[in-house]
């Protein structure tokens, strides 16, 4: 990925809440150094992401424990964060719309 919206999001979030912080660092690094064309490349990444509409894919960040939405545009390499959370904030929003 050539871009990501935006990492001060993840920082602001690990600042906050410090056992996320080398998740988060490990997963924007693990992005920024893929090139991922579909959401079937993902995937192979993160077995574990799921796969939404709209070019949404939730992944899951500290064993689960906290989630990660990003809404990707493969032709552009870009990725916007949409939602980082506990699992129980996730449980209460729409990861479709948010």
């Amino acid at each position: 990925m050539e871009r990501i919206f935006s990492k001060s999001t993840l920082r602001e979030y690990w600042v906050k809440h410090p056992d996320t912080e080398q998740y988060l660092k490990t997963w924007y690094d693990t992005v920024m150094s893929s090139v991922w064309k579909t959401p079937n490349d993902v995937k192979k990444t993160y077995a574990n992401a799921s796969i939404l509409k709209d070019s949404r894919i939730v992944f899951n960040i500290k064993g689960n424990d906290y989630r990660l939405i990003v809404k990707f545009n493969f032709d552009k390499q870009w990725a916007f964060i949409k939602f980082i959370g506990t699992h129980v904030e996730y449980d209460k929003i729409d990861a479709n719309t948010i």
